[in-house]
């Protein structure tokens, strides 16, 4: 399984971004993903995730402002970023996982940076 993220970047305080999150592979139909972020020196936490049939969970930090959807005919995950604030900074990470069997498989993609500066 390989995921491809996309659409960090530079974004004022107050302003919105929207990051993209593709997955290819054999990808059971049921299925979680995800987006977690890392700022410096900071640990990886979960900001969103959403199952195959479509139950979100959020971060307490960013309900209310950040929104996860999916296209799962297309596997992708979206995640629209509202009001972002500068402690919102962080590189983002998309993560997709199920099981198969007895295994669970848990696939991460590259990073994308969101810098949130004026």
């Amino acid at each position: 399984v390989q995921l491809q993220a996309s659409g960090g970047g530079l974004v004022q305080p107050g302003g919105s971004l929207r990051l993209s999150c593709e997955a290819s592979g054999n990808i059971e139909n049921s299925n979680v993903m995800g987006w977690h972020r890392q700022a410096p020196g900071e640990r990886r936490e979960l900001v969103a995730s959403m199952t195959s049939s479509g139950s979100a969970l959020y971060a307490d930090s960013v309900k209310g402002r950040f929104t996860i959807s999916r296209d799962n005919a297309k596997n992708t995950a979206y995640l629209q970023m509202n009001s972002l604030v500068p402690e919102d900074t962080a590189v983002y990470f998309c993560n997709l996982g199920f099981h198969r069997g007895l295994n669970y498989f848990d696939s991460w993609g590259q990073g994308t940076l969101v810098t949130v500066s004026s």
